[in-house]
């Protein structure tokens, strides 16, 4: 069986719409696929209608930025059945955060001389969720960098000239409106919140307690030594393992293939069967309207 756990669209900084995510998801094969943009449900039901079409299992998700100290903390939501009153609250904060630091990195790049505005690439984007994938975009569209990894690299990324730092969703919080909305919650790629292995077990510890399910071992940004120590840690700290490709379309990550996770291996098929089916039931099918 072919699976992925975790995909994006144009809803938030993919470059298919959903239903073209499910429609090459069917030509390479997936049977079950989770689109989970970041911050918002707005994909959801254009997804479901064509995975429909397909026969594809279609899990709906989400992909929250949750706040933490170090590195990056992303809370998946499998499973959703629906937009609660507290994961629409959240979103809208997180929205809200979003538009902040959007306005304030463009301020930055005329600073550092570029041509660009929040408006023009807001208007180029056409997503509810501008980022600064969105903002590289339009960068190499005017000649001032090569590609979006240039584009991080030179201006974006932590400690580059207009990084804008931005506050995320409490973790409790997340968790609770992820429940509410009849999902599941599982941590997006653990190595990005940047915690030595000395300390991973009593971070993930700490982390499960406060209600996340699962963890996402399989991931193009872990080895495959370390999914599989991420997978063991999962089960020792009775929680599911989960895996995805993080894929956001051909054009954009060239490393990142839609079924594909760790050290370019397929995603195993008991991350869906065995860990996360079992939660949302034997006879699960998705049904977000």
């Amino acid at each position: 069986m072919n699976i992925d756990l975790h995909s994006h669209s144009t809803a938030s900084d993919g470059t298919l719409s959903p239903s073209q995510l499910v429609s090459y998801a069917k030509e390479k094969k997936i049977e079950v696929l989770a689109l989970t943009d970041h911050d918002t449900t707005n994909g959801l039901a254009e997804a479901q209608e064509e995975a429909e079409k397909q026969g594809i299992v279609f899990v709906p998700g989400i992909e929250v930025s949750v706040e933490w100290p170090t590195g990056e903390f992303h809370l998946l939501g499998l499973g959703l059945t629906h937009e609660s009153f507290e994961l629409s609250s959240i979103i809208k904060f997180i929205a809200e955060e979003r538009e902040r630091r959007n306005r304030t990195m463009a301020e930055k790049l005329r600073e550092s001389g570029l041509d660009l505005s929040y408006e023009e690439v807001l208007e180029k984007s056409h997503t509810n969720t501008l980022g600064r994938p969105h903002f590289a975009d339009v960068m190499i569209e005017k000649g001032f960098v090569k590609n979006r990894q240039q584009a991080f690299d030179r201006y974006f990324a932590k400690g580059r000239p207009c990084y804008v730092d931005r506050r995320g969703a409490d973790l409790g919080a997340a968790v609770k409106a992820i429940k509410a909305s009849g999902g599941i919650p599982v941590m997006a790629h653990p190595l990005s919140i940047y915690v030595a292995w000395g300390k991973m077990e009593d971070t993930l510890t700490q982390i499960r307690d406060k209600g996340v399910m699962g963890f996402e071992a399989w991931h193009p940004g872990a080895r495959i030594s370390e999914a599989e120590r991420l997978e063991a840690l999962a089960k020792k700290l009775n929680v599911i393992a989960t895996g995805g490709s993080d894929f956001h379309g051909q054009k954009v990550r060239a490393d990142r293939h839609i079924g594909f996770a760790s050290g370019g291996l397929k995603i195993p098929e008991r991350l869906w069967k065995e860990n996360l089916l079992p939660l949302l039931g034997r006879n699960f099918k998705a049904d977000f309207k």
